[in-house]
């Protein structure tokens, strides 16, 4: 990215300071205007500077949004939806000011429809309280991007994750919403079925809208039946290229993983010191296998086979839930495993994702660039779905750093858009990636400019994410 995409666009300072005023009176303490509460619903988690909002009022039912929405429209000031706030591309940012709905307290699991295998949601519910309210039924939802992040958010973002290799990302597993849109409208996209032909699909329109097209409020979401079993393996690789062939062809024999995560030798390396693993530092991959008893054995097996074929060493599985749990947790702790690596520096977050017989081509090139450019630049990936991350580590004061670093990012995407890839498997597009968009889609982004303007003519949902208008 570069940090152009992240400017400050025109405040509306007469219409922010007349909106601000109403809903400080309107919703008392659920408005608040505190510097460190602004400041933590902008973006925090990566490099894409704070831009803070003006106020943050925290929705406590639909009615609420439509409130907020309908005064914002009025007066024409900007509207930014906020989740938990880990989204990773400047999606929270407010670059025109305006208010930040923080839609944390409408976290209520309205229904769950046991014999259809979904349920009706709020958007403030977790991916993690869901599926602990769901323990009893023998249901769980499926969709594991890492953080604790909140599903209205997650489906914003059409946010996946190590489990999409099998069950797809938000996009497959969401049935139908409903949504605030800028005029404070509320439409729903489409009833409880598992599919429609009736009309235009709304549902995947505002899925990965990153909320410039309307606000989330209700989700209903596809459920899965807990597998009877389930085990999980580690196996070691002499080099990169050997392990995404062995990821390649363990998806195109057909096998059913669930999840298959690559790391590279350096972010191992940082994993191994961070989480007390007993391994040696190379690159490895991490699987999980869902089924019966016999089927995941039979899985560990075959892909066992296709790893030595490959030059892998030994791989260790085990149905254990214990040691399981304790390599998916290093997985998911990885950030924080690659921040050790240098202390003190800034960390800038970056995928791309490749058709996966180009996988192995573009993360070698990709660790080659890494190594010329002289970055600390860990390498993680979903590779089962050609999908991988970059967290690239850096001094934010100096600016030799910064131009190698965005350099360095600009030839990442371009290079995976060049391989028939996209710039973004799961991040979003948010301020970050606006300039790889029209790279990788050319001019299917005026026609996504046309979309904007008709819905949101006065650019008030989540001006500056996505698109340049």
């Amino acid at each position: 990215m570069a940090l152009a995409d992240a400017g400050a666009l025109l405040r509306n300072e007469n219409g922010i300071a007349t909106v601000v005023s109403i809903l400080k009176k309107r919703f008392g303490d659920n408005a608040q205007g505190g510097k460190s509460i602004r400041e933590q619903h902008a973006h925090t988690t990566s490099y894409v500077p704070n831009q803070a909002p003006d106020l943050v009022v925290f929705a406590e039912s639909i009615e609420d949004v439509q409130e907020v929405v309908r005064l914002c429209g009025e007066w024409q000031v900007p509207v930014i939806a906020f989740g938990t706030g880990t989204s990773l591309e400047g999606q929270v940012n407010a670059p025109a000011g305006g208010i930040s709905i923080d839609l944390s307290r409408m976290n209520r699991i309205l229904k769950v429809y046991n014999d259809d295998l979904n349920v009706v949601i709020e958007p403030g519910v977790t991916r993690k309280e869901l599926n602990e309210y769901l323990r009893d039924t023998g249901l769980f939802f499926p969709i594991d991007p890492g953080a604790n992040a909140s599903l209205g958010g997650m489906a914003a973002t059409r946010a996946s994750g190590t489990n999409a290799v099998r069950y797809g990302t938000m996009r497959e597993n969401v049935l139908a919403l409903k949504a605030v849109m800028p005029d404070g409208r509320l439409i729903t996209t489409s009833k409880r079925v598992k599919k429609t032909s009736a009309g235009y699909d709304l549902t995947r329109l505002l899925i990965g809208s990153e909320g410039t097209l309307g606000i989330i409020v209700e989700l209903t979401l596809k459920l899965y039946g807990i597998p009877q079993a389930i085990s999980g393996g580690i196996c070691a690789f002499p080099d990169l290229e050997s392990a995404c062939n062995t990821v390649i062809e363990t998806i195109q024999m057909g096998i059913p993983v669930a999840r298959i995560e690559l790391v590279n030798e350096l972010e191992m390396t940082a994993m191994i010191a961070y989480s007390k693993l007993d391994y040696d530092p190379a690159p490895y991959l991490f699987l999980e296998f869902h089924g019966s008893e016999t089927s995941v054995a039979e899985q560990a097996e075959l892909f066992g086979e296709i790893a030595a074929a490959n030059g892998g060493g030994e791989f260790k599985w085990t149905a254990n839930v214990e040691e399981r749990e304790k390599l998916w947790a290093a997985r998911h702790n990885s950030y924080f495993a690659c921040m050790t690596l240098a202390p003190g520096k800034q960390s800038l977050s970056t995928d791309v994702c490749v058709p996966i017989s180009r996988l192995a081509e573009c993360i070698v090139e990709t660790e080659k660039d890494i190594e010329k450019s002289g970055l600390i630049a860990p390498i993680v990936g979903h590779a089962g779905d050609g999908n991988f991350h970059v967290l690239v580590l850096f001094d934010e004061k100096n600016p030799a750093e910064i131009e190698n670093v965005e350099a360095f990012v600009e030839r990442l995407n371009l290079r995976a858009i060049a391989m028939d890839g996209t710039c973004t498997g799961e991040h979003g597009i948010g301020q970050g990636k606006i300039k790889f968009l029209r790279a990788e889609l050319g001019g299917a982004v005026d026609v996504m400019e046309t979309i904007k303007r008709a819905i949101d003519p006065g650019n008030i949902m989540n001006p500056g994410k996505i698109l340049r208008l």
